[in-house]
């Protein structure tokens, strides 16, 4: 590995961006098409608004190899698509043996994790939340306020991000509004399988 040189990073910890950013992603709807579950709610939605922003990624540009610590921020809109949360797309690690970390800077949700046989959890993160990705688990994060929620990520760079198994599959279960609370239902689109 070549030698980089030091460096530091800023973030906004008002909006929860990280300021210095080398790379930015945005998912807007239609790049999540797949990912929720009520898809006449995505089509409505789409028709009716147009293509709204659900989350934007901002990564120090650190490459992604074995020794090195990439990070980012990531910051999701409030909303929802049918009864379902604005969310992150969601992956596993191409290394199933990496873990990961967050740190709630703004607004609040919940970090899902699922294992591969099906098994899901959460962990409710407001500011000031620091959560753990243990190896082996997906993961995906939902805005449950009314604010935009913000989080730093860091992870190993040689974990690699497996997106296709949770486009393929899903989540077993879903994040929902149900009478004013953030509730996990089995996901419809999965007919009930882990």
């Amino acid at each position: 590995m070549a030698r980089m040189e030091p460096f530091a990073s800023r973030i906004d910890l008002g909006a929860g961006t990280l300021e210095t950013a080398a790379a930015i992603i945005q998912r807007k709807l239609s790049d999540m098409r797949s990912a929720y579950a009520d898809e006449a709610a995505v089509e409505q939605i789409l028709a009716a608004e147009g293509d709204r922003l659900i989350y934007e990624v901002r990564a120090a540009g650190i490459d992604e190899v074995e020794g090195h610590i990439p990070h980012s921020t990531t910051v999701i809109q409030p909303g929802r698509v049918g009864d379902e949360f604005h969310m992150t797309k969601g992956h596993f690690h191409v290394k199933r043996d990496r873990a990961e970390i967050y740190l709630c800077l703004a607004g609040q949700g919940q970090l899902i994790l699922q294992a591969e046989d099906g098994t899901v959890r959460t962990v409710a993160m407001e500011r000031g939340t620091v959560a753990y990705v243990p190896p082996s688990w997906a993961h995906r994060t939902a805005n449950t306020g009314d604010r935009p929620f913000a989080f730093f990520a860091a992870w190993p760079g040689d974990a690699g991000h497996d997106y296709g198994t949770i486009e393929a599959s899903g989540f077993a279960k879903i994040l929902v509004l149900r009478d004013g609370e953030a509730v996990l239902v089995d996901n419809p689109r999965r007919g009930g399988r882990p």
